[in-house]
């Protein structure tokens, strides 16, 4: 074979490999991850004043409309996890009948490592109350704890609007999906909330099984 002719087949056969690689690619979902999965100091935008994120889940789809005078620093923490696609494979893994459910420890431990102790500051008092379906971060009794957990209410749960638990969002989509998420490990699993940072879903998919997940979020 001529030289000028094998170099054009080799060419060929590496464009053609590429193209199946970008096929597969494209096919499997993958997508590289966004660089503040790791780095939380690359997702500070700020939220518009009103959004939407569409989240689908292991039982059904349902919709948070976030309102950004609720709660600033709060929504805009929200809606940069949501953008940088944080919530995927993510765990139900607190879920309370008559209180609430619980979310946002990352199936990945590399992921908690950074993102755990990434928090943000308080907003002050809550404008409005923890009604059935308002979305609210998970802390500590600490000021300034809030980080990358969330709550939505089941019932009535003014008690808290004092403590630091300030709604930023309701779910004005799918409600009756999040009252069907699986409750039977009731608290449970957040008691071993120490292994679920270092292990992630590896831990829970083997101690609780059964448990819901969200599969992706989006902006509307």
């Amino acid at each position: 074979m001529k030289p000028l002719t094998y170099l054009f087949s080799l060419l060929c056969l590496v464009s053609c490999l590429d193209a199946e690689d970008k096929k597969a690619e494209a096919a499997s979902g993958d997508k590289a991850a966004h660089p503040a999965m790791k780095d939380p100091s690359k997702a500070t935008e700020k939220a518009p004043d009103k959004f939407v994120a569409a989240f689908e889940t292991t039982k059904g789809s349902f919709e948070i409309t976030v309102h950004r005078e609720w709660s600033p620093l709060g929504a805009d923490r929200f809606y940069n996890l949501v953008k940088i696609g944080y919530f995927q494979d993510i765990a139900f893994f607190r879920a309370v009948e008559g209180f609430m459910v619980q979310f946002g420890i990352h199936g990945d431990p590399a992921v908690n490592k950074v993102w755990q102790s990434a928090n943000i500051k308080d907003d002050g008092k809550a404008v409005v109350s923890n009604e059935p379906g308002r979305v609210t971060f998970a802390k500590t009794g600490l000021p300034n704890s809030r980080s990358v957990q969330f709550f939505i209410n089941y019932k009535h749960n003014g008690f808290l609007d004092n403590q630091g638990f300030t709604p930023f969002g309701e779910v004005t989509k799918g409600m009756d999906i999040v009252n069907g998420l699986q409750k039977k490990y009731g608290e449970s699993p957040s008691h071993a909330q120490g292994a679920i940072q270092s292990q992630g879903n590896a831990f829970l998919k083997s101690k609780f099984p059964d448990l819901d997940y969200i599969k992706s979020a989006s902006i509307k």
